[in-house]
Order: C-alpha cells, then sequence, then structure tokens
C-alpha cells in the first residue's frame, strides 16, 4: 500500500485527475454491464406471450403498455404494434425511430466513456512533458552530474504516462465492447419486430 501511495505521490498532481477518470471507468463499466444485461434488454419469451395475447384476442391497449414498460424489446414492439394496422414502410419507420431513442437510453454513459479514453492519455502525456521540463530545468541548474535532482522529473513523466495508459486503454476498450454490444441488440430488437408483424399479418390474412 505505501508503495502504491508512493507511486501516486511521485506521479504529482496530475495523478488526481487520472485517478478519478479511473474511478468514473470503473463506475461506468460495472453499471453497463449490470444495465446492458441480454435479460434485461432483449428477455426471451417476449414475442411468444406478444403471439398468445394475439391467439386469445387479449392484444388491447392495456397489454401494449405493459410491453412498453417490460423492457427495451418491449418498447419496440408495442410501437410495432401500435400501428400494426399501417402500411409496412410506415411500420419500418416506426420501429427504426423508436429503436432511435431506445438506443439513446442503451448509450447511456459511453460517450463519458469514451471521453475517459480519450482524455486520460492527455493528461498522462502532460505529466510526461512537465516531468521532462523539470529534468531540462534541473541541468540546467545542477547541470547533468547530480542525477538525484533528475530522477524526479524522470519519474515524474514515466508515472503519469504509465498510469494514463492504464486507464485509457480498458476504458476504449469497454467503451467499444458496449457499443458493439448495443447495436447487436437494437438489429435483434428490429429483427423480432418485423418477425412479429408479419406474424400477425398472416394470422390476419387467415381469418380473413
Amino acid at each position: 500500500m505505501n508503495g502504491i501511495l508512493n507511486i501516486i505521490v511521485a506521479g504529482s498532481w496530475l495523478m488526481v485527475p487520472i485517478i478519478v477518470c479511473s474511478i468514473i471507468t470503473l463506475a461506468i463499466v460495472i453499471e453497463r454491464f449490470w444495465t446492458l444485461r441480454s435479460s434485461r434488454v432483449v428477455p426471451k419469451g417476449v414475442s411468444e406471450t406478444v403471439r398468445r395475447w394475439a391467439v386469445q384476442h387479449e392484444l388491447d391497449q392495456k397489454h401494449i403498455e405493459t410491453l412498453r414498460h417490460n423492457s427495451p424489446l418491449g418498447q419496440v414492439l408495442a410501437a410495432a404494434l401500435d400501428h400494426r394496422h399501417r402500411s409496412r414502410e410506415v411500420l419500418k419507420e416506426v420501429v427504426t425511430d423508436t429503436g432511435r431513442h431506445v438506443v439513446h437510453d442503451l448509450d447511456r454513459f459511453l460517450n463519458t466513456l469514451g471521453t475517459v479514453a480519450g482524455l486520460s492519455p492527455l493528461l498522462g502525456l502532460l505529466g510526461t512533458v512537465i516531468g521532462m521540463i523539470k529534468v531540462f530545468s534541473a541541468i540546467t541548474i545542477h547541470g547533468v552530474g547530480k542525477a538525484n535532482e533528475l530522477a524526479g522529473g524522470i519519474s515524474e513523466a514515466m508515472i503519469t504516462t504509465a498510469a494514463g495508459l492504464t486507464v485509457a486503454i480498458p476504458a476504449y476498450f469497454f467503451y467499444r465492447f458496449f457499443r458493439g454490444r448495443v447495436a447487436a441488440y437494437v438489429v435483434q430488437m428490429e429483427a423480432q419486430a418485423l418477425t412479429l408483424i408479419q406474424a400477425l399479418e398472416s394470422r390476419s390474412g387467415q381469418q380473413q
């Protein structure tokens, strides 16, 4: 513990914003893993439940509102069901527009994570520049013979660079990871919505 504290102190005041960035990254990653679970975003059995409601003639506004508040997938399916008697072009537009709103909710905090991924290495680079300025200032004052005077600046430069990259690399990785997961969910939701409408249209045609 003392060793870590010594490293933080050696890295100067720039370690404070880097540590804050690391805390923000950890908090967002934990929250997004919890929020973007498959069982929460695209729970299994939702489409089957809607088909059962249709067969039992229970596809009323009350059930649609229940579906809408069930999950992000439920929001997309409910929007499609609200316009199930409209043309396919209108239906696709509604599903796409609703999916856009759902994406906005699923993307929550990801811009912050991307900002941290870009900011952390810049903070490390700033620490490197400040450290090297101290090194050259020490050389100007004391010459190159006093290693202790040079070591502090070099240490600060290396520590802040390493710390910034240590935060930035996982932040960028999880930023891309969650973005990919959200995109995959959107494709699944739109596909399930259109498949559901096709099934309802086919059933309606058979009844006629």
